[in-house]
């Protein structure tokens, strides 16, 4: 099963320093729907990992992140793909939870969802918690330049081998050329 793991917020669509708190400030980045697609048509398996303090912090509510994750995964079946799951940590950074990347929690989630070890798989992400957080349980940290992506970079420390990509599509692209 060839699987693969998006954060949300800078990877799949804009991201926000306010946080995205309705479907109305959900708005994907260009080219990543087709990224999306693109993997699917391939037999990739999509899944999204993502913190969402904004519930907890109670700038938003459970039905608003479901209305938001439902207008995603209707734009990218749209554009023919689809995300398979995703998996959210709802706690702020002071709640001390393990789910919250850049712990495994999430990471471990997906591995027991799907009864296999994450060594290897690409994790696209745009800041240093969402590399941390892959490369903690052996999967392969992706760098985008999108969102926090551009900061990131700058600030170092990424996982060792982490390649840098411009977007998503770029980070697909080099990945079915890989996989070929």
């Amino acid at each position: 099963m060839k699987l693969i793991i998006l954060d949300r917020d800078g990877v799949i669509n804009l991201g926000s320093a306010q946080l995205i708190k309705s479907p109305e400030e959900w708005k994907p980045i260009p080219g990543s729907l087709e990224a999306i697609a693109r993997l699917t048509r391939e037999g990739w398996r999509v899944v999204v990992a993502t913190n969402q303090s904004g519930l907890a912090r109670g700038l938003f509510e459970m039905a608003t992140l479901n209305a938001i994750h439902a207008k995603m995964h209707k734009a990218v079946g749209q554009a023919g793909g689809r995300i398979e799951a995703v998996f959210y940590c709802p706690h702020s950074a002071d709640m001390d939870c393990g789910c919250r990347k850049p712990k495994p929690g999430l990471f471990d989630e997906i591995a027991a969802r799907y009864g296999r070890d994450l060594q290897g798989v690409p994790a696209v992400g745009d800041s240093l918690r969402d590399l941390l957080a892959a490369a903690s349980v052996g999967a392969k940290p992706f760098l985008v330049k999108t969102g926090k992506g551009e900061k990131t970079l700058a600030a170092g420390g990424l996982p060792e081998d982490t390649p840098v990509f411009s977007d998503l599509s770029e980070a697909v692209e080099y990945l079915l050329k890989a996989a070929a």
